[in-house]
């Protein structure tokens, strides 16, 4: 599997750092909130594992799941709603955690839903950020890092469900999904 990333982008020490660094300004900021966090599924859920064990608050978790790019690299700009909330969100301050902000179609699209269900705030916490790829522009809290336009995968991010596994965040050699 480590045969098909032509560079690590980002080592595992330096997620380890930005996770707690994300997870104590979220501590601060959320301090006398009634913090809800929901982990866009799949690609966040190893994100949000590590991230939640960096919040020293009182905190709900829930699941989201939802797509617009099919089987493809590139958005279909349709989202479709995989996995909806358990729980009603009203009242909550929801925290949503995202693995990459790409295109920002689905995000933007999640957003709206969320926003429709009257929590008490909506913020975004994105490990990745791909600005280059932007068609959507989505206010981001707390961001991670800013990577180029390249297929990146590892710590969650897959390319067709596999590498989610990768302890790091790195480049895909082009003609494994070409």
């Amino acid at each position: 599997m480590s045969g098909d990333i032509k560079q690590i982008l980002i080592s595992e020490d330096r997620l380890k750092e930005k996770v707690s660094e994300l997870g104590q300004k979220i501590t601060a900021d959320y301090a006398d909130k009634n913090l809800l966090v929901i982990s866009v599924l799949k690609g966040a859920a190893v994100f949000m594992a590590d991230l939640i064990r960096s919040i020293d608050l009182p905190l709900q978790i829930d699941f989201m799941a939802a797509s617009s790019y099919g089987k493809g690299t590139a958005t279909t700009g349709r989202v479709k709603i995989i996995k909806d909330l358990d729980i009603d969100v009203s009242g909550f301050d929801i925290l949503i955690v995202e693995d990459i902000l790409d295109s920002g179609v689905t995000l933007s699209n999640l957003i709206d839903i969320l926003r429709s269900r009257n929590p008490r705030s909506v913020s975004v916490c994105a490990l990745l950020s791909k600005p280059s790829r932007r068609q959507v522009e989505i206010p981001v809290a707390y961001e991670g890092f800013i990577v180029p336009d390249e297929f990146v995968v590892g710590y969650g991010l897959d390319y067709a469900e596999r590498y989610r596994n990768l302890p790091y965040i790195g480049i895909l050699e082009e003609q494994v999904y070409s």
